[in-house]
This record gives C-alpha cells, structure tokens and sequence, in this order.
C-alpha cells in the first residue's frame, strides 16, 4: 500500500473512532450527568426527543464511517469464530425481543408497577436483556476477528452496553427508588445463562425466524453470508 494509501486509511479508521466514541459518549452524557439539568429545563418529553435525535446522528455516523473505512482484513478466526458468532447471535435476539416488554428499564409510567411483579421470562436470565443481547452481538463479532472496522464498532457497542448496565442501575436508583431496589434484589446484572429456555417457546421461535432473516439479509447488506446460510450458500 502507497503512503498516501495508508494515509487514506489512517483517516477512515480514525473518523469511525471518533464516530463511536460520540456514539458512546453521548448516550453516557445524556443518560447522566446531563439528565436532569435537561430535564428541568425543557421538559421529559422534548428531552426524549432530544436524545432520541443526537443517539441517531451519531448511530448515522457511525454506519457511514464505518462503510467508508476499508475492511482492513485481520484475517478472521476460521470456522470456529463463526460457529461461536452463530450460537450467540441467537440467544442476543431472544434476549433483545424479550426486552421490549413489561421492561421497568424503558421509560414508562408503569415501570414501578412492572418492577413489583416476579422476574419471569428473559427478566429471570438477567435484569438488562435488553443490554445483554447487545453485548452478545458485539462479543459475536468481536470473536470474528474480521476487520479493524468490525472491532472498533463493536467494541463501542460492547463497552455501552455492560458499562451502561451498570450505570443504568445507579441511575434507576436515583429515579425509581425503593422500586427498583426491590427489582435489583430480585434479579442479576449477571446474566443467569441457564434461564434462557424460561424466555418462553413462543419467543424462540419468533427470535429464530427473525434471525434467519437477519442473518440472511446480512449477506446483502455486509456482502458476506453470515449464519447458517454461510454453510447453506
């Protein structure tokens, strides 16, 4: 590669950084410290709005940095990288799907009421499944070793999701209460990994369909097959 060459991709890979870490940075700052002075100064409702705008400009800025920067080829970790990233994607959307109901992390007036009740279905596997199946994604592709690009994304992903978590517990505390002690006693940041068959058939099957057109539309997407359809195709 030409000097200038290697410039062009010192440049490319160095605006993706900076694309993760403004994607991660702004959630951070948003979800915390800049919280509740924005809170009481515009209203709970144009603030989700306002984090909702800067979360998808720098998720925009992420995926374009991320196409323009070369693939930047590691090699990757063979046939075992890819069937360790198929076994966890699965479970990563189980995981995701279960999260979007009755959560008491999501914003909801009925979130101490849902923080009450016994913790079934992917709430028995871990309190943040939400943030869990995300870092199963990342891990998945991390495991890969497929290109600079694909580490840099999904470390950022990774590091937002279980730093978040955490975070995300202080935060509720402050927010919620005695309600969300009661919940955090009743469930694990950790997840519970022999839990998983208590997210229901129902939910498998659903997150089993929706992964086979996933994976599938990966192979338009990112130009590479990925699942079962890598062996299949």
């Amino acid at each position: 590669m030409t000097f200038r060459g290697r410039n062009v991709v010192n440049e490319a890979l160095l605006s993706l950084g900076a694309a993760a870490i403004a994607f991660v940075g702004t959630h951070f700052a948003l979800s915390h410290p800049l919280r509740a002075p924005l809170v009481r100064a515009v209203g709970a409702g144009p603030f989700l709005g306002l984090y909702s705008l800067v979360a998808l400009a720098t998720f925009a800025w992420m995926a374009l940095a991320f196409r323009a920067a070369p693939p930047a080829d590691l090699g990757g970790s063979g046939q075992i990288g890819w069937i360790f990233a198929t076994v966890l994607t699965l479970p990563a959307l189980v995981l995701f799907l279960g999260s979007l109901r009755k959560n008491p992390a999501l914003p909801d007036p009925r979130a101490e009421a849902m923080a009450s009740r016994e913790a079934g279905g992917v709430f028995a596997v871990t309190r943040h499944p939400m943030m869990w199946g995300f870092a199963l994604w990342a891990i998945s592709h991390i495991t890969l070793w497929w290109s600079v690009r694909t580490l840099i994304v999904a470390g950022a992903v990774l590091f937002l999701a279980l730093v978040g978590a955490h975070m995300q517990d202080r935060k509720k505390r402050v927010l919620m209460g005695e309600a969300w002690s009661v919940w955090e006693a009743r469930t694990t940041y950790w997840p519970r990994w022999t839990a998983l068959p208590r997210a229901g058939w129902l939910l498998w099957l659903v997150a089993l369909a929706l992964w086979l057109v996933i994976t599938w539309s990966h192979i338009h997407a990112a130009g590479v097959p990925a699942g079962l359809w890598l062996w299949i195709g």
